[in-house]
């Protein structure tokens, strides 16, 4: 007796349905896969950024308070050739202000509330720009995570048009001809879930995070700005009884 013919099983395999789409739906399954592969090295970037970020500061603020000399300190870090860590930054910032003005303290005029409020300002300039540095490409996550769903729903409708478009033409309603069409635009979808629920919850992560961050630089000048104001206090008063 001679076997049946057997219907034909729809490769229904990622890599079959991104073959057997049609160029838009190719397109979009592009577009989210660089989005995601993007997001996901940013991910990795910020994390081991901040983990740096984070020990380079303890290690800093070990050694800034152990009393040793500040002058020296500074020495040693503006010798370093390769870049230095935020806290380091304004450190190095409100050392170099300070370094330029205490000297024409009193002879040229300059009022140590003045000095004060340049080392303030210049340690705020500098933390300003080293955040900038660390939160680049940040909006990015941002960006992938509310417009990505919104892109693979677009694939979806897409495929889905294209489902019933082949059903037009052939006239057969089987889910052989409907199948591939609809999971593709499923397909799509699913990237853009993919893509957007790890880069929303890793920018609200590393924002958070970030603002700690930031939070601890803020501290830090704070506390240096009143080290420096009693330096400028001194040095004030021993210039007038002289």
């Amino acid at each position: 007796m001679t076997a049946g013919l057997q219907p034909a099983v729809a490769d229904l395999s990622m890599w079959a349905l991104f073959i057997q789409a049609d160029l838009i739906v190719k397109t979009v399954i592009i577009l989210l896969a660089m989005a995601s592969v993007w997001s996901w090295s940013i991910i990795f970037e910020k994390v081991l950024l901040l983990r740096s970020a984070r020990e380079n500061a303890s290690d800093f603020q070990e050694k800034f308070w152990s009393g040793g000399s500040l002058d020296e300190m500074y020495d040693s870090l503006e010798k370093i050739p390769y870049r230095l860590d935020p806290m380091s930054q304004i450190f190095v910032a409100a050392m170099k202000e300070w370094r330029r003005s205490s000297g024409i303290l009193s002879s040229n005029g300059i009022h140590g509330t003045s000095l004060s409020q340049r080392i303030d300002r210049v340690m705020q300039i500098t933390l300003e720009r080293e955040m900038d540095r660390m939160e680049k490409r940040l909006t990015f996550l941002a960006s992938a995570g509310s417009v990505s769903p919104f892109v693979g729903l677009f694939g979806t409708v897409w495929g889905i048009m294209n489902s019933f478009h082949n059903i037009g033409a052939s006239s057969n309603t089987s889910l052989a001809v409907v199948a591939p069409g609809i999971a593709e635009a499923l397909f799509a979808t699913a990237l853009g879930l993919v893509a957007a629920i790890p880069a929303v919850l890793a920018y609200n992560k590393l924002s958070s995070d970030m603002s700690r961050y930031s939070k601890i630089l803020e501290n830090f000048a704070g506390e240096f700005s009143t080290i420096l104001s009693r330096r400028i206090d001194d040095t004030t008063s021993k210039r007038s009884m002289g």
